[in-house]
C-alpha cells in the first residue's frame, strides 16, 4: 500500500533537476511549461534576428552573389534544424532535455560572440565595395573561416535547443488524462505563439538596428538575448520534471531492423514470454505505458499485422542473442516507421518557407520600402505572417478548437493530420501568389526602364506581403500540428527524437531548396540562355517561372500527403470527458 501511494505521488520515469523522483504536487504543469514559453521567445529572437536578414549581410558585406547568399542562408538554417535530431537523440538517450538546453545555449552564445567580433572589426571583413560596382572582393581565407565558424557554432546551439526545448515543455503535462492532453495541445499552440513573439522583435527592432546602426549591434542583441534566456530557464528548475534518459533509441531501431532481416527459423511466441520481455526491457518505461503494453499483449499474443515484414524480429529464432527483440521494441519501431511518410510530405512545404528568407527578401529590396517617411528594411517583411500567427494562435486554441470539439465530440476537435493538410494547401496558394507578384514586379521594372538599374522600383513592397501571409499561416498550422503529432504518436523513450523530426523537416526543406535552385540553373542554363536564377541583378532572373515550378511540386506533394494520411491510423483515441 505504501509503495502504491508513493507511485501515485511521484511521476514515474521522471526526476527533478537534482536527480530525485519528481513529485506530482511540486513538478510539472502549466507553471513549469510557462518558463519554457518565455525562453522560446528569447531563443527565437536570437535565431531569427540574424536568419531573416543574413542574406543581405552576406551579399552586401561579405560580397556573395544573390544566389550564393541564398544558398548559404538555406544551408545555415538547414544545418541548424537538422542538428535538432542530435539534440533530440541526446535528450532521449544520455542526457535530460534540461541539460541539453543549457549546453546548447552556451554553444550558441559562443558562436554569436564570434560573429559580433567579426562584424565589429573592419579588418576581419573584405574591403568595402564601391556603390554601383559589380566587381567586389568576396570574403575568403581566414575571414571566411571565421564567418562560417561563428555561423555553424550558432547552428549547433540552435539545433540542440530546438531538439530539447519543445519536448521539455510538453513533458510537463500528464498525457494519461484528457485534461493533461488538452493542456499539452494548448502548450504546442502557444509554443508557436512564443516563436512568433520572438520573431516579431527580431524582424522589426533588431533588423532596424542591423540596417541602421550596424551588424555588430544586431549580433550583440542576439548574444544578449540567448545569454538572458539561461537564468530565466534556470529559474524554473524547481518546477520541472525531467524524463529519465532511456538509452539510445537508434540501438532499438537498428536491432529490430537487422533482426527482421537476419532472423530465420520460426519460433512461436507466447504471451508469457512477451510479457517477460516487456518487464525486462532495458529502457525505463512509465508504469502506465508498461501496463498498457501488457494489456495489449494479452489481447493479441502476436505482433500487429501492420508492417508484417518486421515481425520476423520476434516471431523467428534470433540469429544471435544480441538480436533478441521484445514485442514492445518491435511495436515502437513500427510506430516510428509509420510517421516517416508524414514527415516526408512536409518537406516540400518547408522548401517553400525557405524562400521567405532568401528570394522574397531580395525581391522586397528592389521595391519601394517606404511607409510614409519611414523606410522599412526588407527583412522586416515577415512581420505580416508573424502578427497574423500571434492573432490566430489564441483564437485557434480558445475558439476554433473548443467549437470543433463540441461539433465532432472528439478530444482533439481537429486532428493533427487535418492541421498539416490545411498548411500544405496554403503553401500551394502562396507559391501561386508569389509567381503572380513577381510577374507584376518585372512588368513595372520593364515599363520604368529600370531592368538594369539597382534603384528602387516604383512599386510598394506590400505586394510581397501576400506570399508572406499565406506561407506564415501554413507554418502555423503545420508546425504546431507536426510537433504535437510526433510527440503524441512517438513511443515514450523516443519523444524528443521524434519531435525533432518537425525541425528536421525544415532542415531538409532548406537543403532541398538549395538543390532545386542548383538543378534549375543547370537545366535552364546553356550557351544560348542564362540560367533562371543566376547573376547579381534580380531583375534578370526568371523568378516567376521558379515559383510556378514550386507551385506544381507542392501540389503534387499534397496528393502524396492525402494518400499517406488516409492510410494512417492513430495510436489511440480518447473521447472527451
Amino acid at each position: 500500500m505504501e509503495v502504491e501511494n508513493q507511485l501515485k505521488s511521484t511521476w514515474d520515469g521522471y526526476v527533478d533537476w537534482k536527480g530525485k523522483p519528481a513529485t506530482r504536487i511540486t513538478h510539472g504543469g502549466m507553471l513549469a511549461a510557462s518558463f519554457v514559453l518565455v525562453v522560446e521567445i528569447l531563443e527565437n529572437l536570437a535565431f531569427l534576428a540574424n536568419a531573416s536578414n543574413l542574406v543581405l549581410y552576406l551579399s552586401q558585406y561579405m560580397h556573395f552573389a544573390p544566389s550564393v547568399s541564398a544558398n548559404a542562408v538555406t544551408n545555415f538554417m538547414g544545418t541548424a534544424f537538422l542538428l535538432a535530431l542530435l539534440g533530440g537523440f541526446l535528450s532521449d538517450a544520455f542526457f535530460t532535455t534540461y541539460q541539453i538546453y543549457l549546453i546548447s545555449a552556451v554553444i550558441e552564445f559562443l558562436g554569436l560572440v564570434v560573429l559580433v567580433v567579426q562584424a565589429h572589426s573592419a579588418s576581419l571583413k573584405p574591403p568595402k565595395c564601391e556603390e554601383g560596382s559589380l566587381d567586389c572582393m568576396t570574403v575568403s581565407g581566414g575571414k571566411a573561416a571565421m564567418l562560417f565558424l561563428g555561423l555553424y557554432l550558432t547552428a549547433l546551439g540552435i539545433g540542440g535547443i530546438k531538439g530539447s526545448l519543445p519536448s521539455h515543455g510538453a513533458e510537463q503535462f500528464d498525457g494519461t488524462t484528457p485534461q493533461g492532453r488538452k493542456q499539452r495541445s494548448t502548450f504546442f499552440n502557444y509554443f508557436v505563439f512564443s516563436l512568433s513573439c520572438g520573431a516579431l522583435i527580431a524582424v522589426t527592432f533588431v533588423v532596424w538596428i542591423e540596417d541602421n546602426k550596424g551588424w555588430e549591434w544586431g549580433f550583440g542583441i542576439s548574444t544578449l538575448s540567448i545569454l538572458l534566456s539561461i537564468p530565466i530557464f534556470l529559474a524554473g528548475s524547481k518546477f520541472y520534471k525531467n524524463k529519465i534518459p532511456s538509452g539510445s533509441p537508434l540501438t532499438t531501431i537498428s536491432k529490430v531492423l537487422i533482426a527482421s532481416l537476419l532472423n530465420t527459423s520460426c519460433m512461436p511466441i507466447s504471451t508469457s514470454n512477451a510479457i517477460t520481455s516487456l518487464a525486462t526491457s532495458p529502457s525505463p518505461t512509465p508504469l502506465v505505458a508498461v501496463e498498457g503494453a501488457i494489456e495489449n499483449t494479452k489481447e493479441t499474443e502476436t505482433p500487429s499485422q501492420s508492417l508484417k515484414f518486421l515481425n520476423r524480429a520476434v516471431v523467428n529464432k534470433p540469429a544471435c542473442n544480441m538480436l533478441k527483440c521484445s514485442l514492445k521494441e518491435l511495436e515502437e519501431v513500427k510506430i516510428v516507421l509509420k510517421v516517416l511518410p508524414i514527415f516526408a510530405c512536409t518537406i516540400m512545404l518547408n522548401c517553400c518557407l525557405a524562400q521567405l528568407s532568401t528570394f522574397s527578401v531580395q525581391q522586397a529590396a528592389t521595391m519601394n520600402t517606404k511607409l510614409g517617411s519611414l523606410k522599412v528594411p526588407p527583412a522586416s517583411l515577415p512581420i505580416f505572417p508573424v502578427v497574423f500567427i500571434m492573432t490566430l494562435a489564441p483564437l485557434y486554441d480558445h475558439i476554433i478548437i473548443p467549437f470543433a470539439r463540441r461539433a465532432t465530440k472528439s478530444e482533439t476537435g481537429i486532428t493533427h493530420l487535418q492541421r498539416i493538410g490545411v498548411g500544405l494547401v496554403l503553401s500551394i496558394a502562396a507559391m501561386a501568389i508569389a509567381a503572380l507578384v513577381e510577374i507584376k514586379r518585372k512588368r513595372v521594372a520593364t515599363e520604368a526602364g529600370l531592368l538594369d538599374s539597382t534603384k528602387p522600383l516604383p512599386i510598394t513592397f506590400f505586394w510581397i506581403a501576400f506570399q508572406y501571409l499565406f506561407l506564415g499561416s501554413a507554418d502555423l498550422f503545420t508546425l504546431a500540428g507536426l510537433l504535437e503529432f510526433f510527440f503524441t504518436e512517438a513511443p515514450f523513450s523516443m519523444r524528443s527524437l521524434a519531435t525533432s523530426l518537425s525541425w528536421a523537416s525544415l532542415a531538409v526543406g532548406y537543403y532541398l531548396s538549395s538543390v532545386i535552385v542548383s538543378v534549375v540553373n543547370r537545366i535552364t542554363g546553356d550557351s544560348n540562355h542564362k540560367p533562371w536564377l543566376s547573376g547579381r541583378n534580380l531583375n534578370h532572373f526568371h523568378l516567376d517561372r521558379f515559383y510556378w515550378l514550386m507551385c506544381v511540386l507542392t501540389g503534387l506533394n499534397f496528393f502524396n500527403f492525402l494518400f499517406w494520411a488516409a492510410k494512417y491510423k492513430y495510436r489511440a483515441t480518447t473521447p472527451t470527458k
